[in-house]
């Protein structure tokens, strides 16, 4: 029987995490994948969703290249090539994680495995003894009672990946960051999107702020929206909510989130990444594991949320929901079209939001271009316990969206 002393199930940014940083510790490492290195993330989430983006984003700004001098004739879009790409992307990350793990000496097995004992794993016939065991078997989409996915009209966000046409129309059933990235990525496109969100608000969990910044957006591109509605029942392609209107898309998304894939663990071993049922994000996970393998502790209050396409969505800390509660901290707001550089890279839509008390900083929430790198600059002024006063000491290039924080923070 081979021996090991680390065994791992799940191949995710969880999983290949705590290998590789095992193995950097000189620990012998055996991985276990059924499906494909790279997990969710790569393979069927964060990645392939933002090469479709990527494509969305310059498809919407060549559409309107004209005004700053740029024009096209016949402008127009190749779906088979945006798969292409979108495949090709995923290929090559695939191929370098698998490289880097057999690089580093961690030995991959491409089968189900199970636990049998507290330091046995079984895959195919074959049993490996490990010292330690680690489960990192990730997540799959959450399913609802009446919205059960056939994968031809009710689609997963799965199953959006692989599309063989563009549909006409989708309705989208909830408004995360999956709903978001998918009505974005969609309506570029030049699909009818509807979405019907069951909270009062889009995309509940921002700040109400950028709940109402997005509901503008998605006004001015004719997304339609429900609030406060749900899908009642669906019969012969007609999707009835409960407000009383039917709705007949070619296909429904259905985006209210993802759960933990089951996994028997009757012997007590590590749970990390999307398995832990805990924070369901890549950068999470690998947080975990940096903290499982090395005893780093990270803030679970200050891990970034973030929404991609155009302008970006970003968040850290707390959030206020509504206006009255604004009242509760100090408050500073800049929009993005005070920054010289936003409106030289034609992107003057957004804000970036401060809220602190007692002279710390409790929490951000920025829409702009680039907000997915601007929000880490105040995770780590808050994980470093960095006061309001000493971050104005800071000199902030010119021109960037970078100082649009530093207009914010001087507004504390």
């Amino acid at each position: 029987m081979e021996q090991f002393d680390i065994g791992i199930i799940g191949g995710g940014p969880a999983g290949y995490t705590s290998a590789l940083y095992y193995k950097k510790q000189g620990k012998s490492v055996v991985l276990f994948e059924k499906d494909e290195v790279g997990g969710t993330c790569l393979n069927r989430g964060c990645i392939p969703t933002k090469a479709f983006l990527h494509i969305a984003d310059l498809y919407s700004e060549l559409n309107g290249a004209d005004k700053l001098g740029i024009n096209f004739d016949n402008l127009n879009l190749d779906f088979e090539k945006v798969k292409e790409y979108k495949n090709n992307v995923v290929s090559k990350l695939r191929k370098g994680l698998e490289l880097t793990l057999k690089n580093s000496g961690i030995i991959v097995i491409k089968e189900q495995a199970e636990i049998t004992s507290k330091d046995r794993i079984k895959a195919g016939e074959t049993e490996y003894c490990c010292k330690k065991i680690i489960v990192a078997t990730g997540s799959k989409p959450k399913e609802i009672k009446g919205l059960e996915y056939n994968h031809k009209f009710i689609l997963s966000s799965d199953d959006i990946l692989e599309l063989e046409h563009l549909p006409k129309s989708v309705l989208i059933v909830g408004s995360g960051a999956i709903g978001i990235e998918w009505a974005r990525i969609l309506s570029s496109f030049n699909v009818e999107v509807t979405i019907v969100e069951l909270a009062q608000t889009l995309c509940p969990l921002a700040d109400w702020e950028v709940s109402k910044r997005i509901e503008r957006q998605f006004k001015m591109k004719k997304i339609k929206t429900y609030l406060a509605c749900s899908v009642d029942k669906i019969e012969d392609k007609k999707v009835t909510l409960s407000n009383g209107e039917i709705v007949e898309p070619d296909c429904v998304l259905v985006a209210v989130g993802r759960e933990a894939n089951e996994s028997k663990n009757d012997f007590n071993a590590d749970v990390i990444g999307d398995a832990s049922a805990e924070i369901m994000l890549a950068h999470y996970a690998v947080s975990q594991a940096k903290e499982l393998v090395f005893d780093i502790p990270f803030n679970k209050k200050t891990v970034p949320s973030v929404i991609y396409g155009t302008p970006e969505i970003a968040w850290v800390g707390e959030v206020s929901k509504s206006k009255e509660e604004d009242e509760k901290y100090d408050k500073s707001m800049l929009l993005i079209s005070a920054l010289g550089k936003a409106h030289c890279d034609n992107n003057i839509d957004g804000f970036i939001k401060i809220l602190s008390k007692d002279g710390k900083i409790k929490g951000a929430s920025i829409v702009s271009k680039e907000a997915s790198s601007l929000i880490q600059q105040i995770a780590i002024a808050m994980d470093n316990d960095i006061t309001v006063k000493d971050l104005k000491k800071t000199c902030f290039a010119h021109p960037t969206y970078s100082e649009g924080i530093q207009e914010v923070i001087m507004g504390l």
